[in-house]
């Protein structure tokens, strides 16, 4: 075999074998839906007239632009304020819950569709962040993101421990959620809820049928190969979306930076002066108006953030450089946060920028989490917090690798022997 042949077996060998990046992913996970979760709660007062029957951009408006562009919102199926309600709480709740890690599968699909729903009726609301948030959704739903740092990994570990000691775990929540969801689904297909675009309809039954496929592998079938086949495929799948959510976070950047070149304001220096001059954009006015009183900081601030934001991309390579470049980066959403005004746009962006955190700064701040939360323990409250369990590292490249306990929950029996759908 020669050199390229051997390379190219090599990378399929690692893109099929794990799960890359579980930290990663874990904290993209935690950090949109926790944006999304304090964006909502933000809002509760003022709900029904940003995405409800209250708001300037009534039902039949957002009925009129769904039909023309195709988008999928569930907040359409029914203009009733109940149904709102209903779907504003889902939306909240499948935060909470992504954000713990329970059912992240399931939970990822849930979320996607809360997004998808209130972003669709109203799309006109928002502040850039809104853009991130919608497509990191969606690509959420391919992603492995419950290995670590989740109620999933916890559970997987329990039931490891439950087979090594000889015992079979049941898991019947399980296949109660992908039933009641099935059910859903089919409901809303026969009643012609689906029609318009065929992306997230399509997404939906495929999730659905990966989950019986899953089941039926181990419970049907000749234990091992089939189950090894769709774990191979599902890595694949995860691993392309983390590398499409890498892209994407680079692409944001390369095309903000490149487009601030060409504005006039950009190269004469003074581009960061104005939005500090707006009172929409300045919730600390004195706090503006002293950075803005000195022109050799608004200069540099402004050349920075375009150096910064054009050389990023090509830095990736560079481990040292780009780990610099990324602490400017979310040092400069940290501000634009605390002196615009936009908290959830920069939670946002920080949340896109933690897929480039390294593995082994994850590592010690999950372990230092981990120390502080068992400290917090009352004495003798049953076992101290060990954190979770490193993943195997035979894949520590780009940033992790798979958390074997994960496969522990997803082969756990069901009631009838085989295993559980994946949640």
């Amino acid at each position: 075999m020669n050199p390229f042949s051997l390379a190219v077996s090599r990378v399929i060998a690692r893109v099929a074998d794990c799960a890359l990046g579980p930290y990663q992913t874990a904290v993209i996970r935690i950090g949109f839906s926790l944006t999304w979760l304090l964006f909502l709660l933000r809002e509760f007062p003022h709900r029904h007239e940003l995405y409800g029957p209250d708001g300037p951009w009534n039902w039949d408006l957002a009925d009129q632009m769904v039909g023309t562009n195709g988008a999928f919102t569930v907040l359409l199926w029914s203009d009733g304020r109940g149904w709102f309600e209903a779907v504003y709480a889902l939306a909240a709740l499948s935060s909470v819950l992504l954000l713990l890690g329970w059912r992240t599968r399931t939970m990822s699909v849930l979320f996607m569709v809360g997004v998808l729903a209130l972003q669709n009726r109203s799309i006109f609301m928002g502040d850039g962040g809104d853009n991130v948030l919608h497509l990191m959704s969606v690509y959420l739903v391919f992603t492995r993101c419950g290995q670590v740092w989740s109620l999933d990994a916890r559970r997987a570990r329990r039931v490891a421990e439950a087979r090594a000691r000889g015992r079979r775990p049941r898991d019947r929540v399980g296949p109660a959620l992908w039933g009641a969801l099935g059910f859903l689904l089919v409901a809303a297909t026969l009643a012609g809820r689906m029609d318009g675009d065929r992306l997230i309809p399509v997404l939906l039954w495929t999730v659905w049928t990966a989950q019986a496929l899953w089941w039926l592998a181990g419970r049907r079938a000749r234990p091992g190969q089939p189950r090894i086949l769709l774990d191979v495929v599902a890595n694949i799948v995860h691993n392309g979306a983390l590398l499409v959510i890498m892209a994407e976070a680079c692409l944001i950047y390369a095309t903000a930076g490149w487009y601030k070149v060409q504005g006039s304001r950009w190269q004469d220096g003074t581009a960061v002066y104005y939005p500090l001059q707006l009172e929409y954009f300045s919730p600390w006015p004195a706090l503006a108006d002293l950075l803005s009183a000195s022109g050799t900081l608004v200069l540099l601030v402004t050349y920075g953030t375009v150096a910064v934001q054009v050389a990023f991309p090509f830095t990736l390579f560079n481990r040292r450089v780009k780990n610099v470049l990324l602490a400017l980066m979310i040092i400069e959403h940290a501000g634009i946060a605390v002196v615009l005004g936009l908290p959830f746009f920069s939670l946002a962006m920080i949340a896109a920028d933690a897929v480039f955190l390294p593995t082994s700064f994850l590592r010690r701040l999950g372990e230092r989490a981990a120390r502080a939360r068992g400290r917090l323990r009352p004495r003798g409250g049953g076992t101290a917090a060990a954190g979770p369990p490193h993943p195997d590292r035979r894949a520590d490249g780009a940033g992790g690798a798979r958390d074997d306990g994960m496969e522990a929950v997803e082969a756990a029996p069901a009631p009838g022997g085989g295993p559980t759908p994946r949640t």
